[in-house]
């Protein structure tokens, strides 16, 4: 049963120190909450599997810390910018999660504010979470499907010209869910440099990660030499074609 907390409390200890993480003053948590209530934000729940002080949350990262909570009857997740994030406010991000959301992927941004981006809520595990739970080969049939689903992802992305920017470690960065798997966190995305979306996960899922350890004892892959000479032609020339040997050679 999730237990949501009305706004007004937000300004009380210890729930002040969520919303104006890690330091922020009353009249700045004053101004949050405003803010939170224009967004239509009635409400927030403390849970997640990531802990700051006693109070759990659903992530932490560099620029904000995410809580779940609701828009009317619809489970949102928020992003609040952390008071001593090095950007002035979070519409960067909210472009870059817009972009992908052109391209069919990433959480579905609903509404975005100087301090806040409100997101479809993901009820999944993290990718490195996720992978740890597989047992045998008989999990092969679906390890197989999300690597899929991952790699089609990134393609789009780099399509679109948008690097994601964290792919490399990809544990945090991938939600699955029962039917559906989301590459989240834009906030270190860019369209100015060159993507390397599909590469990077690749190499993350197949040849360079604890995650790609776990994967390997389970699934039979080629060599990592063959892997990073197929990444090397996709690199060179990023199209449909390059990209389907990669899927051919990884037997997806």
């Amino acid at each position: 049963m999730r237990c949501f907390l009305p706004l007004d409390k937000l300004s009380q200890e210890p729930y002040s120190t969520i919303i104006g993480y890690p330091k922020a003053t009353k009249k700045q948590i004053k101004t949050r909450i405003v803010e939170l209530k224009k967004l239509g934000i009635r409400d927030v729940s403390f849970q997640g599997q990531t802990k700051i002080g006693s109070l759990n949350i659903l992530g932490k990262g560099y620029v904000g810390v995410v809580v779940l909570s609701r828009i009317k009857n619809r489970l949102v997740a928020v992003k609040i910018r952390r008071t001593d994030a090095s950007r002035t406010n979070m519409a960067k991000e909210a472009k870059f999660l817009k972009i992908a959301n052109k391209a069919g992927v990433g959480p579905l941004l609903l509404a975005m504010s100087k301090n806040f981006i409100i997101m479809e809520y993901l009820d999944g595990k993290k990718i490195g979470e996720w992978v740890n739970e597989l047992k045998s080969k008989r999990d092969i049939k679906l390890l197989k499907s999300i690597m899929q689903k991952i790699l089609e992802d990134c393609y789009s992305l780099d399509v679109i010209g948008l690097d994601h920017g964290e792919l490399s470690t990809i544990s945090k960065h991938v939600v699955i869910e029962k039917s559906k798997t989301t590459i989240i966190d834009y906030e270190s995305a860019s369209t100015q440099r060159r993507v390397s979306n599909v590469t990077s996960a690749t190499q993350a899922i197949c040849i360079g990660s604890g995650i790609s350890k776990i994967v390997r004892k389970i699934y039979r892959m080629p060599s990592k030499n063959k892997i990073i000479k197929i990444l090397r032609s996709y690199k060179q020339e990023q199209n449909r074609q390059n990209f389907e040997k990669i899927l051919e050679i990884l037997k997806l």
